[in-house]
């Protein structure tokens, strides 16, 4: 479908729309709490994810 692409936020942008560490984030994403992919060696974040994560109200 056009203009339904999905946005893919870094762990740096996750971090500081959630005013936490980027290393939180990325242990969050392998342990599993934080749904992600990895692209090489780099996660990204889908935004449908993010908000799914916050919906849950998982944020420690």
């Amino acid at each position: 479908m056009p203009g339904t692409q999905e946005r893919y936020l870094s762990p740096n942008d996750v971090a500081k729309k959630l005013n936490i560490s980027p290393l939180t984030v990325r242990r969050w994403l392998k342990s599993g709490k934080l749904k992600g992919v990895k692209v090489g060696s780099l996660w990204r974040v889908r935004g449908s994810d993010l908000e799914a994560f916050l919906k849950g109200g998982e944020k420690d």
